[in-house]
């Protein structure tokens, strides 16, 4: 081989698996054919500064909440709230949203994708909200989906969600962990990890999601967006489409769309039962603030229920799941 052409061979080797280390810097680059790319990639991403409610990340280059969610749209989603019937006169307003919500925009909640899909995470989150702290009924005045934040604790709970087996998060004497806040929180381990989300000390405090809006905002925000195991998505993940179902969750019929959020969330509490009121009052709730954001539910997105899914995380033991299918 002529001296030329193994020279040239030589150098392009070298140059594909080369190892340059900038001593005295912040980065060790390793030049493979991959990395180079993403690591170029990476440093070109554009990050965006808007202030307070958005900062320091590349969704904060999109539109951010307050954007298209105002005051007055706040009042026309929960408009009974205030009503003297309602369990929690006073306590839930749009500023405590927004404010919580500033925590979570820098990681896309309701900042990723385009305007519809960021308008549309925003209905789906709050439908789950409006749902589970709704005083709504059949023919309450306004129909059943104007009652969402009615409520902000249990109102009679019968146990104190206590789980004393659980040692990473062990109940605190005299501490009660019933259901409190936007997206109800139970169990004594709940509230640990919610707090340690949010840096709020929730397991001996679980009165804080009833005391305070922001709080109480912040805990069910950061459920939405935080898997609860590894190699699981979030919520968040499984409604923008930043998940993709392995062939075990194609089978157990997990798709893309608002019904996993409930497969996310609740599991077999509300999933894989059919078509059952408990699903259908969130789907309802999310429809409903569709149309009135002006989106339309005609946009609510595919596979929006979970009648067939199996859980991500079922509630029986695996024996029990082999006798049911045997």
């Amino acid at each position: 081989m002529k001296r030329k052409t193994r020279n040239r061979i030589l150098l392009t080797t070298l140059l594909v698996t080369a190892a340059v280390v900038l001593i005295g810097g912040t980065a060790a680059l390793i030049l493979t054919a991959g990395t180079w790319k993403v690591k170029l990639k990476e440093s070109q991403e554009k990050v965006c500064n808007k202030g307070w409610e958005c900062s320091g990340s590349k969704y904060c280059c999109n539109d951010t909440i307050t954007d298209f969610f105002k005051v007055y749209q706040f009042e026309n989603l929960f408009a009974k709230r205030n009503s003297p019937v309602a369990h929690a006169v006073g306590f839930w307003d749009y500023q405590a949203f927004i404010i919580a919500a500033a925590l979570f925009e820098p990681l896309g909640f309701c900042t990723t994708g385009g305007k519809q899909m960021q308008m549309m995470e925003l209905c789906a989150f709050l439908g789950h909200v409006g749902a589970k702290t709704s005083c709504g009924y059949g023919v309450a005045t306004g129909g059943p989906t104007a009652w969402g934040l009615c409520y902000n604790h249990e109102m009679s709970p019968d146990q104190g969600y206590c789980d004393k087996t659980n040692l990473q998060y062990p109940c605190v004497e005299g501490v009660d962990y019933y259901g409190r806040g936007a997206i109800p929180v139970y169990w004594n381990y709940n509230y640990g990890a919610a707090g340690e989300g949010i840096h709020e000390d929730l397991l001996h405090h679980p009165e804080y999601l009833e005391q305070n809006a922001t709080i109480a905002f912040m805990a069910a925000m950061w459920r939405w967006m935080t898997p609860m195991k590894k190699k699981q998505p979030s919520a968040h993940d499984v409604f923008v489409g930043n998940w993709k179902p392995t062939k075990n969750d194609t089978l157990g019929k997990r798709l893309p769309g608002f019904g996993a959020t409930m497969n996310v969330l609740y599991g077999d509490q509300i999933c894989g039962k059919g078509y059952a009121d408990s699903m259908n009052v969130i789907i309802s709730h999310y429809q409903y603030y569709l149309d009135l954001m002006g989106v339309g539910r005609e946009h609510s997105g595919d596979n929006r229920d979970c009648a067939e899914q199996a859980a991500f995380n079922p509630s029986y033991k695996p024996d029990d799941q082999q006798q049911q299918t045997s």
